[in-house]
């Protein structure tokens, strides 16, 4: 569309698009659950990438680590940089001199396949009103883009009147929210190509993120085009949203999730419990094993479930709204299994280090039985531990995801970003984020707390030498009620700790609602 400026301000035509039926008008719109009733038309225009990505902040995160992250209105979604870069080689070569090596480009043998790279299809986006709020913050005043009415099919979008085009930043948070096609614009990362290419955008002004959520899925998903998983990774927000939760069921991300991470414990070699899954729920195994099953279950009762029920007291790191702005944490499969991972690793060091007595008489019982359960800490894999039963399992994830619950903002969760592509879960990937991990506030908070578990009595009902007392109240962790029964007297343990840990503990108590013995 033309572009023009007047008053000092830059302004581009836009088509008004209207898309309104009856029917929708029975939509249950809900603004505090993000899904205000949007305007009954959109905009279409047309944009530079450049400009377009300078309005919606997207560019290369390693060169922007002193933004704020509370200023960046893109912390919902992920980048896959494979995906951009076969884009920006299509632009160039167009297909299928897009899809040779360098060399072959080069080679004038293929000149005859240089083709024109076009991109029709528009950028989604969202411009933001002046009373939308993005983690807390609002479009300052003064980079706001307005949006005039010129009559009934035409609009004038007018820029900031200090943009300058690429380059520009804003005061507090960016003025777009890419919705859909942020891979092209990430294709731009070398700037704009030689000659006039503009990107078609397709504008909504005002739109929830609720809403957003539903186009990314609507766009992406129900053609089939990408794998549903991924898209729990490019748009967090979707984890969260309950018509999805009715028409799809909790498999759709929750039951898959927990699946994957359980085989990337399994199956990580820093892992501590690396080859320790019983993954096939064989029987009669040498080394007594928590089966895949168990810890699925138990994953998302923990890290991946939505709530904690209809007050929505505490959920899941992975799978609920956290922190003061009740948002998604963005953090991906190689993050949430290098988290858990983590966690395990700490646990099983404090206990290898612990020379309490519960730990020292499973020891001892090992090494007069000749019973080498494995290359591990009897303590921590032994026959008699519950750090290697279901009930243990689901107590340390319970109480690892609680805490942290809690303390999402102080420990700085959000600001945990990790370079590459999102659907890369591998060892690599995991690896990779381990070792960034080690680099964050959260570090220190989760030695914390497996120094404190180390110091809880471990002991399964089973054990040797334990009083009757002891086997009773150590029974009461069997069956069904036995996960709350153990998470209960963990978080009990911990609140007498004292420190941080000891104050999120009775925090965590006292919005369970656990009256303490």
């Amino acid at each position: 569309m033309k572009q023009t400026e007047k008053n000092g301000f830059r302004q581009v035509i836009a088509i008004k698009v209207h898309q309104w039926l009856n029917p929708w008008d029975k939509v249950p719109f809900d603004k505090k659950a993000r899904r205000s009733r949007p305007e009954p038309h959109f905009y279409m225009f047309t944009l530079k990438a450049s400009e377009l990505k300078a309005l919606s902040g997207i560019y290369r995160r390693t060169t922007e680590r002193d933004r704020r992250h509370s200023s960046d209105p893109n912390i919902q979604r992920q980048h896959e940089v494979h995906r951009s870069k076969r884009i920006r080689d299509f632009i160039h070569y167009g297909y299928p001199l897009s899809d040779l090596s360098q060399t072959k480009r080069e080679s004038p043998e293929f000149n005859d396949l240089q083709k024109p790279g076009w991109l029709p299809t528009a950028i989604v986006v969202n411009i933001l009103k002046k009373d939308d709020k993005r983690l807390d913050q609002v479009v300052d005043s003064n980079d706001l883009i307005n949006i005039r009415e010129f009559d009934e099919k035409t609009s004038l979008v007018e820029f900031p009147k200090k943009f300058t085009g690429w380059g520009w930043r804003p005061s507090k948070i960016h003025p777009i929210e890419v919705i859909d096609g942020q891979h092209r614009l990430w294709a731009f990362e070398e700037g704009d190509p030689e000659g006039d290419f503009e990107l078609p955008v397709v504008a909504f002004h005002g739109l929830d993120i609720s809403w957003q959520a539903y186009l990314f899925w609507t766009i992406n998903i129900t053609p089939k085009r990408i794998n549903a998983s991924l898209a729990f990774d490019l748009y967090p927000l979707l984890r969260t949203e309950d018509w999805l939760e009715r028409f799809e069921g909790h498999s759709i991300y929750r039951e898959t999730r927990s699946q994957e991470l359980t085989e990337a414990l399994w199956s990580h070699p820093q892992s501590p419990w690396y080859q320790r899954i019983n993954m096939l729920g064989e029987s009669g195994l040498p080394e007594k094993m928590v089966s895949q099953a168990a810890w699925i279950r138990s994953l998302m009762a923990t890290y991946v479930k939505a709530f904690e029920g209809g007050n929505v007291a505490i959920g899941g790191l992975f799978g609920a709204q956290v922190g003061s702005d009740e948002q998604v944490l963005p953090w991906n499969r190689a993050q949430q299994a290098a988290f858990i991972i983590s966690v395990g690793q700490k646990i099983a060091e404090a206990v290898s280090k612990s020379r309490e007595k519960w730990a020292e008489v499973l020891r001892q019982e090992t090494k007069a039985k000749s019973k080498k359960v494995s290359n591990q800490d009897p303590a921590f894999a032994g026959a008699y531990t519950l750090l290697n039963t279901d009930q243990g399992v689901r107590g340390l994830l319970y109480i690892t995801n609680d805490l942290c619950y809690v303390r999402v903002d102080t420990l700085k969760l959000w600001d945990w970003e990790l370079q590459g592509s999102p659907d890369g879960a591998d060892e690599s990937a995991i690896t990779a984020a381990l070792n960034s991990l080690k680099k964050q506030p959260v570090d220190k908070f989760l030695v914390g707390i497996a120094e404190q578990l180390a110091t809880y009595d471990w002991r399964t009902s089973g054990a040797p030498g334990l009083t009757q007392e002891e086997q009773l109240m150590k029974g009461s962790f069997r069956g069904g009620g036995g996960y709350k029964s153990l998470r209960h007297q963990l978080l009990l343990h911990l609140s007498n700790t004292g420190g941080d840990v000891g104050k999120a503990a009775e925090e965590v108590l006292d919005l369970l609602g656990y009256a303490e013995a």
